[in-house]
């Protein structure tokens, strides 16, 4: 990868700003680390934990088999004189997990721009959430609350570990080439993500008598996977110099918190960043509520398979990882920000035409999940860069601490407008052509967003395209 030229020049005329010395060991250091994590995303999230758990927690609850199905009916599950249905368990811990982000990953942010360690702040998230991970091959039997507390342990770990990730992007690309690095990056997480779970369900069908093993063992291996090449960015990036160090007499921790509020207070003198990230906050609620209730949709609505379910998700993950690159490659002949706003039309179009699926028809469905694998990798990979661009030099941990917590900490709101459309209607097509109104009112924000404007009043050069 080469690094951008130092006469390149803005269309106004003005010489851009040489990208930050890097080296291409640093990049391609960087990329692994989407690799590494998305392990965690697909073969845990997305495929085994979430069956696998609930059926533990239906053992605990002592729920009785009937036609080889083990249904619950008035059993609960006790906790601190609390009782829940066992079904009920994986949505509590993703509400719970995501609560602890809001509070954490600001603080994350924080930390990761006043040390001079952030290598090593990146090793304590990621180790931590790769060895909790690595502990649900013990979540045997009826433990659910083993289980529970590490996949709260994971998810947290997992958030706080991507905050300071993506800190370093604005460290290692100049503005005209970070869509570039972005786009890479998030495509190999796609790819790296998509053949260890293709692995796993290739052993998983293969040891039919043995599928609580596999699924234990599967679950273990991501951790390994996210553990195993976490080493090489931790060994190729480069801890950049703090804008603000921590007085040696104080607490990185105290710090932490102070700048927190110093950094709500200073967020304010950059109001169209701030406006951009509500934008994104919109469009991708809509991006996160797609992704959670496409399964719902397919298994009620649609009649399909669950294995045609995974084999959907793997189609996704590996058009994703060409979707990244396709839409890097149009953001650098037309700008990332046309590009986005290009993305959100398909997205319109791609959810639109899920109203006219007809039902049973696996093929259909899963041309359906290319056609959203396309646009996905590039809607994320390319919103990051951009955001990128309008963070003040020094602020890269506070600012995508922020904009971490509007990807994780925001996207009840679509699944809300999902369960109220249907709740009304009864009608699948209806609650999943709502879906849309994220997408078109993001677009038409976002059209209206003056991004050359936000990139300089942060302080930063615009690239030649938007």
């Amino acid at each position: 990868m080469s690094s951008p030229t130092a006469d390149a020049t803005t269309p106004t005329g003005e010489p851009t700003t040489p990208a930050p010395p890097s080296t291409r060991r640093e990049r391609v250091g960087w990329y692994f680390y989407d690799w590494a994590n998305s392990a965690f995303s697909t073969t845990v999230i997305a495929v085994f934990l979430s069956p696998y758990l609930t059926a533990v927690a239906k053992a605990a609850a002592n729920c009785p088999t009937v036609d080889d199905a083990v249904v619950c009916g008035e059993e609960r599950l006790q906790l601190a004189g609390l009782a829940f249905r066992p079904g009920s368990l994986w949505s509590f811990l993703v509400a719970l997990s995501v609560i602890l982000q809001v509070l954490v990953l600001p603080i994350t942010g924080a930390l990761t721009d006043r040390t001079r360690h952030r290598r090593r702040l990146l090793a304590v998230f990621a180790y931590t959430g790769a060895f909790a991970t690595i502990g649900f091959f013990f979540v045997t039997g009826t433990n659910w609350l083993l289980g529970s507390v590490l996949f709260v342990i994971a998810n947290v770990s997992f958030g706080a570990s991507v905050v300071v990730y993506n800190s370093f992007l604005p460290r290692l690309a100049g503005p005209d080439d970070r869509d570039k690095v972005s786009s890479i990056g998030w495509a190999l997480g796609y790819l790296g993500g998509g053949l260890l779970l293709v692995l796993n369900l290739v052993v998983y069908t293969a040891f039919p008598d043995a599928q609580g093993l596999v699924v234990r063992i599967s679950l273990a291996s991501a951790g390994v996977w996210w553990a195993a090449f976490t080493s090489l960015p931790l060994a190729r990036l480069r801890d950049p110099e703090p804008h603000e160090v921590v007085p040696a007499t104080g607490s990185v921790l105290t710090a932490g918190f102070k700048q927190l509020g110093s950094t709500l207070k200073g967020m304010r003198a950059f109001p169209l960043t701030l406006v951009f990230l509500v934008v994104f906050l919109i469009y991708n609620d809509g991006v996160q509520t797609v992704i959670a209730v496409t399964s719902q949709y397919a298994t009620d609505y649609l009649g399909l398979a669950q294995d045609t379910l995974i084999l959907t998700i793997l189609i996704v993950q590996f058009t994703a990882f060409g979707g990244a690159l396709l839409l890097g490659r149009i953001a650098r002949a037309i700008g990332a920000w046309k590009t986005v706003l290009l993305s959100l039309v398909l997205w319109i179009a791609v959810v639109g035409g899920a109203y006219f699926l007809p039902p049973g028809n696996a093929l259909i469905f899963m041309a359906m999940g290319m056609a959203l694998g396309i646009v996905l990798g590039g809607t994320q990979a390319l919103s990051r860069s951009l955001f990128s661009q309008m963070i003040p030099d020094g602020k890269e941990g506070e600012y995508f601490g922020f904009y971490e917590i509007s990807d994780k900490g925001t996207s009840w709101l679509g699944p809300l407008v999902f369960g109220l459309s249907f709740e009304a209607t009864g009608d699948y097509q209806i609650a999943i052509i709502s879906i849309t109104s994220f997408f078109i009112i993001g677009f038409v924000a976002l059209l209206f967003v003056p991004i050359r404007k936000a990139i300089v009043a942060a302080g930063n050069t615009p690239p030649r395209l938007l």
